[in-house]
């Protein structure tokens, strides 16, 4: 981290930043609300009320570039792993409103008693042994379990899906790219997506994959390509950001025993664990966006064509919108967090990830007494845009 008196330096690639990313935030938003990085060719808005604004103003903050830092997921071709996620209005507009043909909230509620029943699968033998590694053994598993039954992925093949996956958005130290490791995995992925959806062709089933194949605005339908590039999108956005919420809320949870205390005492308070997590520790931490127009931020000209990142993880502890922002407290409201994003590119998967959080930490109460995190032997995965454990050891007393 940088010394006090130098100017405020930030990486989302560094090391240091993934650790605690918090104290250079609080000098972004003090110092250099716009902030410049010349060797990445970036700038960044810090502030609650900047980023909230330039997610709501999709004409000026364009995701037509995609929404990450890295070069090989930077440019025009994005959204053909990203789907709409790199997209603007009008295709934007089209390829949401087909997709939420299929991924209705009728459809993510009914999968309740599924993610319960994948929920048990993994955390029983867990609390059977009474202590592990909470992500290898349980919030690695379940979200991605949930999507995979969701799309209609065989069980037998999940394992290897979730392997894939997880290859995908692993960085080493120093890399700046998706490695290729990485990206040897993204393409198996994205064939492994391609004979599915070519089978479901043939023979539809009762699955999200089938549904999509079906959506229909009007004659209009998606892509085979389309559909691929939802199903990817889920599959490494989507599962990442659940994982990383779970074993965030049980690791601020043990560094903050009398909050945690709360939902173990009253389960009806497991919403506003979650919640305060979201907004204290949030897993998406920054997005990127390409400026359309030149325009004036904090006094500082910024270009049409250049690149901006919208640092979530810093907007929801800015104290202009959260009373003592560096406190996990769960009685706070956190109606203002932007941890989903906002305006059209407001996630689709947030009742999703909501839902699967409820469940699980809902079971984890009833099931649990009390816990505690080995501090020293959790890891943090390092990645430009996510931000949670790849290990977290703990103990567990089951009740």
């Amino acid at each position: 981290m940088p010394s006090p008196d130098r100017d405020p330096s930030y990486s989302p690639y560094d090391y240091a930043v993934h650790e605690d990313p918090y104290p250079i935030y609080a000098r972004l938003r003090e110092e250099a609300p716009l902030y410049r990085n010349d060797d990445l060719d970036f700038w960044a808005l810090s502030r609650h009320g900047d980023v909230a604004r330039a997610f709501r103003d999709h004409a000026t903050f364009s995701s037509s570039n995609g929404v990450s830092l890295e070069p090989n997921a930077w440019g025009p071709h994005a959204h053909r792993t990203m789907s709409f996620l790199a997209l603007d209005p009008p295709r934007h507009t089209r390829m949401r409103a087909l997709v939420s043909r299929g991924f209705t909230p009728r459809r993510v509620k009914e999968l309740g008693d599924g993610i319960l029943d994948l929920t048990r699968r993994y955390l029983i033998p867990l609390l059977d042994k009474g202590e592990g590694d909470f992500v290898a053994e349980f919030a690695g598993l379940l979200p991605m379990d949930v999507i995979s039954q969701m799309m209609g992925v065989p069980e037998g093949d999940r394992a290897e899906v979730r392997r894939l996956a997880d290859t995908v958005v692993h960085r080493e130290e120093g890399v700046h790219d998706v490695p290729l490791t990485g990206m040897a995995a993204a393409l198996t992925l994205v064939g492994y997506y391609q004979d599915m959806v070519a089978e479901r062709r043939r023979r539809r089933r009762d699955d999200l994959t089938s549904a999509l194949l079906d959506a229909e605005i009007d004659g209009d339908r998606l892509t085979d390509e389309e559909v691929i590039a939802f199903l990817f999108l889920m599959v490494v956005a989507g599962n990442e950001t659940t994982t990383k919420l779970l074993a965030n809320a049980l690791y601020w949870g043990w560094r903050n025993p009398g909050q945690a205390a709360r939902p173990f005492a009253d389960p009806a308070r497991v919403d506003d664990w979650i919640e305060e997590t979201l907004r204290y520790d949030t897993s998406s931490q920054m997005l990127a966006r390409t400026v359309t127009r030149d325009l004036t931020l904090h006094g500082r000209r910024v270009a049409a064509g250049d690149r901006m990142l919208l640092l979530v993880g810093s907007a929801n502890r800015d104290p202009r919108a959260f009373d003592r922002p560096d406190d996990y407290d769960l009685d706070r409201d956190t109606s203002q967090i932007v941890s989903f994003g906002g305006g059209r590119h407001f996630c689709l998967g947030a009742n999703l990830a909501r839902l699967e959080a409820r469940v699980a930490l809902g079971e984890l109460v009833a099931r649990v007494r009390a816990y505690e995190v080995d501090g020293d032997r959790a890891e943090r995965v390092h990645s430009a845009n996510v931000r949670g454990f790849a290990t977290l050891p703990v103990r567990l007393e089951v009740r």
